[in-house]
């Protein structure tokens, strides 16, 4: 930060999505009256969205909570720090005792990836609690990307993302980056390299139920029945055998299982799938002879893809489609980024490790198996309103409302209702929040230290950017890694007087043990400037791929020297890296893991099951994220974005009107329904409506004053929570039969 008198620039990472955008804020007496992109950022160069703008409504929010609230007699009252942690001991422990540590649970939101401070420390929690009843939105999102890439790869965020920069044919399904800059993929400013990507002779296909915002640059669009992903993807793999078109190219010695793909897709020829996908044989075909016959291509899939009833098999078959037709882990193709710190795919023996182990444990009630340590979120209302052994009795959430973002809140809400405690951390009293007996106040972003410990693992180049605070947080204000060592420290029975500054110092010395082994003394000195996550991003950079070795490599990454570059340090586009980065116990790639081909055949067996007449999916929009923004004005203004898209023949047979209200109505969770403004458009496939996902801001009891002028409808509300993928427990939110109708 350089200083003229009253007013600084300050550098920072915008934490609001997975672009990670570099800006420059212009702070003048404590306030932020300017944000910009930072044109020296050498990942994002400039690019931002609205949502960094918001940043400043974010921080001044006047309902962002800044107090530590009790809940007596029904109504939140201010206290001291002191007061909530001594009732959390008071309420917690006594539960644990009694019941078992199985009978507190813990919930974890979308922000917590977003923050380096919760990040790193919420699995120091989740240590702490000892529980297996750990839920995050992963299982509302992308946990059917994270297993198969696991299971092929070896690791959970070994996944491969498109080197736009060098791609000629870019093939995209349920996915929107022109609005998201990409998920489970950091590209800002993907608007600017997809018109950079066709300028230079190349071409991108679009596929999707809804003919979206990406669809502006693309060459070629297909509509697709929601849920018929894994039928298309699985007669593209049909026509590679079938056409004599499979070619791995350097990768031939490092698969397993090519041998068995061929059988298995035997019964997905394009004749067969055409039907059930809504395409034209003849077009998969041709799709499938483009991605084999291109130089530098690349098939990507997103949420769309993964919040399906074949969500697992359908994220797999995008992957066997890279590694069939020789674009995988190739300059243009599909590739696997080489982050600076935190990747399991860095550290331990090259191209070998444990794999990935699924259902260690499974959840007390529907038996679904824990994947990545976490049991469905769906599952979570079950696990409370259930009686006995392991019954979950009290809940701890950080940073999520699921009543708004999991599928039939109106349930969990009620079953939130009857938990002996609840304690949340949270930045707003909202619609998970006010069942809370304890909220305990988060930080704004602007108060943080930032470093991206996920996204680099996932972007399109390689880079390292570190944030110091722009903000001084108030005095009275904990960082959030405080407040979760306190929950941990209460939870692991050190109490809630603990000296967190010591069991912080125990933690790290044992992390830097199992990095550094005998030298563990001297790295724990090296890295001592550092408190809290400060000190685990430097221990993570220094041992790091890029890391100065804690001295022993000049020149190399530590914190100090990111702090003193705010533009982040550029290590170039993305490098082949098979074989070192498997982590699969055969040092392979593996093609075949056996549930995913059992996947397989339980998909030949729906292949002629007839599509249902009407269902929704969701829709991503640039000013929004989830259900977390909708409360600042600079995103909230303008028209009504909560509106249900329908297609004009669907509109007429429904009797529905542009402009007018309709009334959406679940087909299998009971009958819930909401009511939204029709949107008439021939973007829609026909036999599809849209609402997006996230709003909803209509229940009693929360403080989101901007957010109530315009509630929307809660896509959330029409779902069934009881139908997942069964190999991630991923939630299915898209494709669900509905019924619809004029409202008046």
């Amino acid at each position: 930060m350089s200083s003229n008198q009253e007013t600084t620039i300050a550098h920072r990472i915008c934490p609001l999505c997975e672009a990670c955008c570099g800006l420059e804020l212009t702070v003048s007496n404590g306030h932020v009256t300017a944000v910009r992109g930072h044109a020296e950022d050498v990942f994002s160069r400039g690019y931002i969205c609205p949502k960094a703008v918001a940043l400043k409504d974010l921080h001044e929010d006047p309902d962002r909570l800044r107090t530590p609230l009790i809940k007596r007699n029904g109504e939140f009252v201010a206290v001291s720090w002191s007061e909530a942690f001594a009732e959390v001991e008071r309420r917690l422990l006594p539960i644990q005792q009694q019941y078992g540590r199985a009978a507190v649970g813990a919930v974890f939101g979308n922000p917590s990836v977003h923050k380096a401070a919760l990040i790193l420390y919420v699995p120091r929690l989740a240590r702490a609690l000892g529980t297996h009843n750990l839920f995050s939105a992963s299982t509302v999102d992308q946990m059917p990307k994270q297993l198969a890439s696991g299971l092929m790869f070896g690791d959970w965020l070994s996944i491969p993302v498109p080197d736009i920069e060098r791609c000629d044919l870019l093939v995209i399904l349920g996915a929107n980056p022109a609005v998201s800059n990409g998920s489970l993929w950091t590209v800002p400013d993907f608007r600017g390299k997809a018109k950079a990507l066709r300028a230079r002779g190349g071409r991108i296909v679009l596929i999707d139920p809804r003919r979206n915002e990406t669809a502006e640059f693309a060459d070629q669009f297909h509509f697709i029945r929601p849920g018929a992903d894994v039928f298309l993807l699985a007669g593209i793999v049909h026509t590679l055998f079938d056409e004599n078109l499979v070619q791995l190219g350097r990768l031939a010695d490092h698969v397993n299982g090519l041998e068995q793909l061929a059988p298995a897709f035997a019964a997905f020829a394009p004749e067969r799938v055409a039907a059930r996908c809504g395409l034209d044989a003849g077009a998969i075909r041709d799709l499938a002879r483009a991605i084999a016959r291109a130089e530098r291509a690349a098939v990507y899939g997103r949420l769309g893809t993964c919040t399906q009833e074949f969500g697992t098999a359908t994220s797999w078959l995008v992957d066997v489609i890279n590694v069939l037709t020789r674009h995988l882990d190739e300059p243009g193709g599909a590739m696997f980024p080489l982050a600076a710190a935190f990747a399991k795919n860095t550290v331990g023996t090259p191209g070998k490790g444990r794999g990935v182990t699924t259902g260690r444990h499974k959840s007390r009630v529907s038996a679904a198996p824990e994947v990545f340590g976490e049991l469905p979120l769906t599952c979570l209302a079950e696990e409370i309103e259930t009686p006995g052994a392991g019954q979950v009795r009290a809940l701890i959430t950080i940073a999520s409302n699921p009543v708004l973002s999991a599928p039939n809140g109106a349930r969990l809400g009620a079953a939130l209702e009857q938990l002996d405690f609840m304690v949340s951390l949270d930045v707003y009293l909202n619609e998970t929040t006010r069942h809370a007996d304890v909220i305990l106040p988060g930080t704004s972003p602007l108060e943080d230290v930032h470093y991206d410990t996920a996204f680099p693992q996932l972007a399109y180049r390689n880079t390292a950017r570190a944030s110091a605070a722009v903000l001084p947080r108030a005095a009275d204000q904990l960082a959030e890694w405080e407040v979760l060592l306190h929950l941990a420290a209460i939870a692991g029975g050190r109490g809630a007087n603990a000296d967190i500054a010591q069991f912080d110092d125990e933690l790290t010395a044992a992390d830097v043990q199992r990095i550094a082994g005998e030298q563990a003394a001297a790295v724990m000195q090296a890295i001592s400037r550092w408190r809290g996550p400060q000190r685990m991003i430097d221990l993570a950079l220094r041992a790091g791929p890029f890391g100065d070795r804690f001295g022993r490599k000049p020149g190399g990454l530590s914190l100090e020297k990111l702090f003193a570059t705010p533009g982040g340090v550029d290590f170039g586009p993305l490098e082949p890296r098979v074989p070192e980065v498997l982590r699969t116990p055969s040092g392979r790639i593996e093609l075949t893991p056996a549930s995913l081909l059992g996947e397989l055949q339980r998909a030949a067996k729906r292949l002629h099951e007839p599509a249902p007449d009407l269902v929704i999916v969701g829709r991503r929009q640039v000013r929004s994220n989830n259900s977390w923004m909708h409360n600042l004005p600079t995103l909230a203004k303008g028209r009504n974005r909560c509106t249900v898209l329908v297609h004009p023949v669907d509109a007429q047979r429904f009797g529905l009107i542009d402009g007018g209200r309709a009334r959406v109505t679940g087909k299998s969770n009971g009958g819930h329904a909401v009511e939204a403004q029709v949107e008439v458009s021939d973007a829609m496939m026909q036999g599809v409506i849209s609402l997006p996902h996230g709003w909803g801001h209509d229940m009693p009891g929360t403080r989101l004053a901007v957010a109530a002028i315009q509630p929307g409808a809660n896509l959330n509300a029409v779902l069934d929570e009881t139908v997942r993928d069964p190999l991630s427990g991923n939630a299915v939110l898209s494709g669900v039969a509905v019924a619809v109708t004029a409202a008046t």
